[in-house]
């Protein structure tokens, strides 16, 4: 078993089975799938989002094989990607409680709390009137060196997301939002893989994903340079050279998805 309790988890449930106590935390619930439930919960005034992993079975761990996909089998993966994300300057959700129980990945019992990253707004829709009402230059470029480093910090540190859009990257609204003054947060870690490198593909689909979320917010090629000199830390014209094979799959997937997502819409 494994167990780190911070406060206010760690009075609130002293003498008490956490994994008992986790289950009946009550609040709104965002979502409830089979194994996995996530809620938003109160405790002495603050907020905290809650993950309990329930086990999915044998059955569903095949079943996402079988179909080339990577089952989450429990908390211990976002836990995994907060630590290491800490550890190396990427601003991200603050754990307070995390549990663990059970050798059989089919049926783990494991739960993760983090404090709620409040007030803020996610990119996606801080960008979202740029098309009509672009900011101000400034503060586009500062956002996206930061995007860029915040990125290829994670992925040089052998964390890939698999969500990387820009709805997963919150822009803190604590203080008004200025270039020289703002902090981001990438939150939604349940599915990141941490290891000592980040696999090429990995790597890859990350920056897909990423790009695809940001077609719609008006970046021009110039913003899209400034993105990958920021990423990848070397001259540009030696990253336009070298890395030209990476940057046409990158367009060809993005027009992938951007394609389905007109076809399905919300349903994608």
């Amino acid at each position: 078993m494994k167990l780190m309790l911070d406060e206010p988890f760690k009075s609130l449930w002293a003498g008490c089975d956490p994994f008992v106590e986790v289950e009946r935390l009550e609040g709104q619930v965002y979502r409830e799938l089979e194994g996995r439930r996530t809620l938003r919960t109160e405790v002495a005034g603050r907020g905290y989002f809650v993950k309990i992993h329930r086990g999915i079975g044998w059955g569903e761990i095949a079943k996402n094989l079988l179909s080339a996909k990577l089952p989450v089998l429990g908390a211990g993966q976002e836990w995994a990607a907060i630590r290491r994300l800490e550890q190396i300057g990427v601003p991200t959700m603050t754990a307070v409680a995390y549990g663990e129980r059970g050798s059989n990945p089919a049926a783990q019992h494991s739960f993760i709390v983090t404090e709620e990253l409040a007030p803020t707004i996610s990119l996606e829709d801080y960008c979202r009137d740029w098309p009509s009402r672009p900011p101000e230059p400034r503060l586009k470029w500062a956002l996206i060196a930061e995007m860029a480093r915040m990125v290829g910090t994670m992925h040089r540190a052998g964390v890939n997301h698999r969500d990387c859009y820009i709805c997963h990257f919150l822009l803190h609204t604590d203080k008004p939002v200025r270039a020289d003054d703002f902090r981001i947060s990438v939150i939604d870690l349940h599915r990141a893989q941490t290891r000592i490198a980040t696999p090429r593909r990995w790597r890859d689909k990350d920056l897909a994903a990423l790009y695809y979320s940001a077609l719609e917010i008006g970046l021009t090629r110039r913003d899209k340079l400034r993105f990958l000199a920021g990423y990848f830390q070397r001259p540009l014209r030696q990253i336009l050279a070298e890395e030209s094979p990476l940057l046409a799959r990158l367009e060809r997937k993005a027009a992938k998805l951007y394609a389905r997502k007109q076809r399905y819409g919300d349903a994608l």
